[in-house]
C-alpha cells in the first residue's frame, strides 16, 4: 500500500491532490489522510446555496467547495480527519460502501471504540454519526473517501449547514441532518488527533506501507487543478443543478416576496411581488439582474446603481439582500 499526505489544510488544494492521485497514480492501493481548515464540502449533485447558511459561512470565514463524489454536504475543521482509499476496481469484488467502512470500524475497534456501519453511507458510535462516506469511479480506479469527526466543533457543524428547506426548490440531492458525535468522547484514554491519525494509519496498513511524496512538477499540477477548478465560483456554485429560489418577508415598508430561477449559478429570471409602495416600475432592475451570478456581492453591486427607495418604498437594499440570501 502506498501512503501520502497533502501537508496542507487548504480544502481546494486537498481535493485537487486527491483527484490527481486518482487520475495519475494508476497502480497499487493508496491511502491518504488529510485535514481541512474550516470548510463546507458539498456533494457533486447538490445545490450549494441550498446546503449552507451563507450569513454564518461569511461571518466565520468558512470556505465552500464542491467535491467530485455524491452524497450530502459536510463540515470540516481541524478536529476532523479525512481518509481516502484508492484502488483498482478489479482488485476487490467488494466495492460497496460497507466494505471500506468496515475497515475503518475495525481500526476504531483496536482503539477501544465500537463503531458500526449504518444507513447507506454512515458510520456511527452509540447512534451518533462520526463519519460520512462517498465513492466514485474513474477509468477502472475506485475512490472511497470519508470523514472522521474526532473533536470537531459541533456548534459550527449545526450553524454552517443550517438552511431553510422552504426557500429553494430543485431536483438536487438533499443532505440529511444527523446527530453527530466526536470519536474523542468514546476513547478509553485522551489522545491528540495527531496520535489518532498515526494509530489509524498503522492499523489500516498493518504498518506495511510505502510513503510517497509528489515531485515538484506533480505538485505544480495539483496547484493548477486547485486554481482552475476547485477555487472557482463556476465549480463551487455554478455547477449547482437548476433550482428555484423563493422567499417572502413582511418588513415595516410592506410585504416583499422574491421568486428567481437559477441556472448554472446565474439568475435566469426573477420577479418581486408584494404590497410595498413603489413609485416606478421594477423592469430595469429585473433586466439588470437577468443573466448575472446569483452571488451576494454581485447582486449588491447591481442594487447600488438603482433608486431603491423609488422602486421599493421603505424597503431598503439590505432588506432585499437579506430576503434573497439570508
Amino acid at each position: 500500500m502506498y501512503y501520502s499526505e497533502t501537508e496542507k489544510t487548504d480544502p481546494y488544494y486537498n481535493l485537487a491532490f486527491e483527484e490527481y492521485i486518482l487520475r495519475e497514480k494508476t497502480h497499487g492501493e493508496w491511502l491518504l489522510l488529510w485535514q481541512n481548515a474550516n470548510a463546507i464540502v458539498v456533494g457533486l449533485n447538490q445545490n450549494t446555496l441550498e446546503e449552507i447558511n451563507p450569513e454564518f459561512v461569511s461571518e466565520h470565514g468558512i470556505q465552500v467547495v464542491r467535491r467530485t463524489t455524491g452524497g450530502g454536504a459536510v463540515y470540516h475543521d481541524l478536529g476532523n480527519l479525512n481518509y481516502s482509499f484508492i484502488a483498482d476496481a478489479g482488485q476487490a469484488a467488494e466495492l460497496s460502501m460497507a466494505y471500506f467502512s468496515n475497515v475503518i470500524c475495525a481500526a476504531l475497534a483496536t482503539m477501544g471504540v465500537t463503531a458500526e456501519v449504518t444507513g447507506r453511507n454512515d458510520i456511527t458510535v452509540h447512534g451518533k454519526k462520526i463519519s460520512g462516506t462517498a465513492q466514485r469511479m474513474h477509468q477502472g480506479r475506485l475512490l472511497h473517501h470519508g470523514t472522521l469527526l474526532f473533536s470537531s466543533d459541533r456548534a459550527k457543524i449545526d450553524g454552517a449547514l443550517r438552511a431553510d428547506p422552504q426557500k429553494y426548490s430543485s431536483g438536487s440531492t438533499k443532505s440529511s441532518r444527523s446527530r453527530t458525535g466526536n470519536i474523542c468522547d468514546y476513547l478509553p484514554e485522551e489522545i491528540s488527533i495527531e496520535v489518532f491519525k498515526d494509530d489509524l494509519r498503522k492499523t489500516i496498513t498493518e504498518s506495511k506501507f510505502t510513503q510517497i511524496w509528489l515531485t515538484a512538477g506533480e505538485l505544480d499540477e495539483v496547484k493548477r487543478l486547485a486554481d482552475e477548478k476547485y477555487r472557482t465560483w463556476e465549480w463551487n456554485y455554478g455547477a449547482s443543478p437548476p433550482y428555484t429560489m423563493k422567499n417572502e418577508t413582511r418588513f415595516e415598508g410592506g410585504r416583499l416576496a422574491v421568486l428567481a430561477d437559477i441556472r448554472k449559478g446565474k439568475i435566469e429570471s426573477v420577479r418581486f411581488y408584494g404590497d410595498f409602495l413603489a413609485r416606478m416600475p421594477l423592469d430595469p432592475l429585473i433586466a439588470a439582474l437577468k443573466g448575472r451570478r446569483y452571488d451576494f456581492d454581485e447582486v449588491k453591486s447591481i442594487l447600488e446603481v438603482f433608486p431603491i427607495a423609488e422602486m421599493f418604498g421603505a424597503i431598503s437594499r439590505n432588506d432585499i439582500l437579506d430576503l434573497m440570501f439570508s
